[in-house]
C-alpha cells in the first residue's frame, strides 16, 4: 500500500483500490464522531434543508471545515457527493438542521469506512453515463438540481451537479 495525498492505494489481484480509510478515522475524531452509531444513508428520505426558517446558527468556521473534509471525501466516495454538494450550499448561512444533517453523513461514512474506488482489471472499456434531476426541488429559491456521471471501465471518471432556476415560460425574461 502506498499513500498519495492522503489516500491510500493498493495494487491487488484485481485493479488498483483507492479508499482514504484513515482519513475518515481522523475526520470523526476531529468532530468527536468515533463513536457514532452508523446509518445506512448519508441523508433521510426527502429531507429539504433551506437557508429560510429561524433554526439556531452554528459557528460557521467549524461547519465549513467539516464540509470541507467532506468534499475532499468526494475525491473517493461518488456515494457521498449528492449529500455534500447539497450541505456545501449553506456554508454562509449554516444553522443547527445543516450541521445535524452533515453529521449524518458522518454518521454514514463511520459505517461505511472500508468503502472507496477499485479500478478494475477489463478487457474491455465501455462507457456508460447516467443522469437524474430534482425539478424545483430547493425550497429557497425553487432552482432544480441536476446532475451526471460517467463510467469507463465501470468506474465513475467524470461526473457534474448543477442547480439552476426552473423556467416556466421561455419568453419571460429570467431575473437572476
Amino acid at each position: 500500500m502506498t499513500y498519495f495525498l492522503g489516500m491510500e492505494v493498493n495494487q491487488i489481484d484485481r485493479g488498483i483500490f483507492i479508499s482514504q480509510h484513515a482519513f475518515i478515522l481522523k475526520i470523526l475524531n476531529k468532530f468527536s464522531m468515533q463513536n457514532c452509531k452508523p446509518v445506512s444513508t448519508p441523508m433521510a428520505q426527502g429531507e429539504k434543508l433551506s437557508s429560510i426558517g429561524d433554526h439556531a446558527r452554528v459557528d460557521e468556521k467549524e461547519y465549513r471545515s467539516l464540509v470541507g473534509c467532506l468534499l475532499y471525501l468526494t475525491a473517493t466516495r461518488p456515494d457521498l457527493m449528492h449529500a455534500v454538494s447539497l450541505l456545501a450550499r449553506f456554508m454562509h448561512c449554516s444553522n443547527v438542521l445543516h450541521f445535524r444533517a452533515a453529521k449524518r453523513v458522518l454518521r454514514y461514512i463511520k459505517g461505511t469506512l472500508r468503502l472507496g474506488i477499485l479500478f478494475k482489471k477489463e478487457k474491455e472499456l465501455k462507457l456508460v453515463g447516467y443522469s437524474d434531476s430534482d425539478w424545483a426541488g430547493c425550497i429557497d429559491d425553487m432552482k432544480s438540481t441536476s446532475g451526471y456521471f460517467f463510467t469507463l471501465a465501470r468506474v465513475c471518471f467524470a461526473g457534474v451537479q448543477r442547480s439552476n432556476r426552473l423556467l416556466l415560460n421561455p419568453l419571460q425574461k429570467q431575473n437572476t
